[in-house]
């Protein structure tokens, strides 16, 4: 537990579900406020709001497209209007279509980049205008992947986005640093969620997930929630512009050295 985090506020993108969720609720055990954001999963919503709100902190659930101005613009209205601040921005939805390269639609390669990518921004860009206009020295976590360092095949936007979080990530921090906010990002390794279920897949293709392991096991929720709570605290008050990989040793390319 991290004693200053407690009454801070933060918004938590993409947190009906999986990764976001773990981290909205871990932001409850810390005694925070939370806005839950959710695109069409309001009973996912419903369910971080209570838990959070039952292990001490406040909630508050808000649809919004945040690929869209008016979309981010809605979930900081919500923040203020609610709980009066804002020192904590996660912009975590993200999705992928997997699809050989030559095949990819336009569409498909747009809506990608548009929540991945154009969503951080705009978290981002929303968050720190809030920051400077109210001298809140503020965190900023961006939720990128290992997939910013290895190549994913049939998943070219997808890369494209992550790869493109990592330099936004660096340059926001660089700009900002004498500002007192901090901009980082947690890459998360293969962790078992709603969308990559890997406990539900063959033993094959289990085992194969395993093999780019080197610790050979699939990660929770709850351990990227660890480290995001850890790196908005004052215990990291002196990192900024960096990215947290949380991927059971998975960057180091065991793959490649067998």
């Amino acid at each position: 537990m991290y004693k200053d985090l407690e009454g801070k506020t933060a918004i938590v993108t993409g947190s009906s579900k999986g990764i976001g969720q773990g981290i909205a609720e871990r932001f409850g055990r810390e005694n925070m406020n939370v806005v839950v954001d959710y695109y069409s999963d309001s009973e996912g919503a419903e369910k971080t709001v209570a838990k959070i709100k039952e292990q001490g902190g406040n909630a508050l659930a808000v649809e919004a497209d945040i690929s869209r101005e008016e979309g981010m613009k809605q979930l900081i209205d919500a923040a203020i209007q609610r709980f009066g601040s804002i020192e904590v921005m996660v912009n975590n939805a993200g999705f992928s279509v997997h699809s050989p390269s030559h095949e990819l639609s336009l569409n498909d390669w747009r809506r990608v980049l548009e929540v991945n990518l154009t969503g951080a921004f705009l978290g981002s860009r929303e968050a720190l205008k809030y920051m400077i206009e109210n001298d809140v020295k503020g965190s900023i976590i961006n939720i990128s992947s290992v997939h910013q360092q290895i190549p994913k095949v049939e998943n070219v936007h997808y890369s494209a986005t992550k790869g493109g979080l990592k330099m936004m990530t660096e340059t926001l921090a660089l700009e900002y640093a004498d500002r007192g906010i901090r901009v980082n990002s947690i890459a998360p390794g293969t962790i078992e969620t709603p969308a990559n279920p890997v406990s539900e897949k063959s033993a094959e293709e289990q085992e194969a997930a395993l093999n780019k392991i080197p610790m050979n096991k699939v990660g929770k929720p709850d351990q990227i929630a660890s480290a995001a709570a850890w790196l908005v605290s004052e215990e990291a008050s002196y990192i900024t512009g960096t990215t947290l990989f949380v991927d059971g040793g998975m960057t180091l390319y065991p793959s490649q050295l067998e």
